[in-house]
């Protein structure tokens, strides 16, 4: 009972942001991710008779504590799902991400695991039910299970069986770049999860983030039928600034940013201002995505990679969905 399945990460163009249901992780909003090539994780699941209970590894090192607990939760739920609830599992998982630091490191984790989970255990599921599972381990994880342009459905019902990711165009549909731009590895002061639930809470701007999202995603999905960059590179950074707007409204307020983020957004616009199409995107955490065209590739790579403070910067593609090896 071993299976290994590699997921990619994505960059949300239209941002989650917020919870309904904690439990079942069910979103206050619909959100938009692009899934990319430059960011994996590979994970193998064997279930074992003969386990008292869950091992997880990740990248050589034994994990204990609140990932540990959050992998044997999502287990968990598999184990029930499947009603083999007897067998504990070995997890083993590489991880080409930084860990919490704004690069979705759960999102391409949980759908690795998730696939990887079901498969070994004999639970047979479509890519639907597939990410509706994952949307449990980690929110962003469930836009995972599909390559290219991927919309996470909010959905209405508190069961959570609308709730799940649909693919909208796939990673051929049309080559859109991304360099992701490493500011900073270590972990941030305030998770996702903190920081989402702080700010729904808290923040008098959160409901101005809500009313906005419906005509952005209406806007962005348009703008990638037709291959309009500028359209999608410009919803997708005001976007952006207003998610991040929100949890400086929060009590206490916060920032993901560093004084390098806003370096690396100046330069974004200067280029554009200089006739090189580019836009900026940041999910919780200091690191910067930047959205470009293939034909600027260099030059936008060698503006990053001068920025002092950038410590690295990974180009990518659209990537494909959940497979298996």
């Amino acid at each position: 009972m071993k299976a290994t399945a590699k997921a990619h990460t994505n960059i949300a163009l239209i941002k989650y942001w917020g919870k309904r249901n904690e439990d079942i992780i069910l979103p206050t909003n619909s959100s938009l991710s692009l899934t990319l090539d430059g960011f994996y994780t590979t994970t193998t699941v064997a279930f074992h008779d003969d386990l008292s209970r869950d091992v997880f590894t990740l990248n050589d090192q034994i994990i204990e504590g609140e990932s540990y607990n959050r992998v044997t939760k999502f287990l968990d739920l598999i184990r029930n799902q499947s009603e083999k609830k007897h067998l504990f599992a070995e997890v083993h998982s590489i991880n080409t991400v930084p860990t919490a630091a704004g690069f979705a490191s759960s999102a391409s984790g949980f759908a690795a695991l998730a696939a990887a989970s079901t498969r070994a255990i004999g639970f047979n599921v479509n890519d639907e039910e597939l990410s509706r599972l994952t949307r449990q381990g980690s929110g962003s994880a469930c836009r995972s299970i599909y390559g290219g342009f991927v919309e996470w459905e909010m959905g209405s019902r508190e069961d959570g069986l609308d709730s799940h990711a649909i693919q909208i165009a796939s990673e051929k549909h049309w080559d859109v770049r991304v360099a992701a731009v490493v500011l900073s590895s270590t972990e941030k002061k305030v998770s996702s999860r903190a920081g989402m639930k702080r700010t729904v809470e808290t923040s008098p701007f959160y409901t101005g983030w809500l009313d906005s999202i419906p005509y952005d995603m209406k806007e962005i999905k348009a703008a990638i039928r037709e291959k309009d960059f500028e359209k999608t590179g410009s919803i997708a950074e005001a976007n952006c600034l207003k998610m991040h707007a929100t949890t400086l409204g929060a009590n206490p307020p916060f920032t993901y940013w560093h004084d390098t983020t806003m370096r690396v957004m100046q330069t974004v616009q200067e280029m554009r201002e200089n006739g090189i199409p580019a836009y900026f995107t940041i999910d919780a955490g200091p690191n910067v995505k930047v959205l470009y065209l293939p034909e600027n590739e260099d030059k936008v790579k060698k503006v990053l990679e001068d920025i002092p403070g950038v410590s690295d910067v990974t180009l990518s593609k659209p990537g494909p969905g959940v497979t298996y090896l």
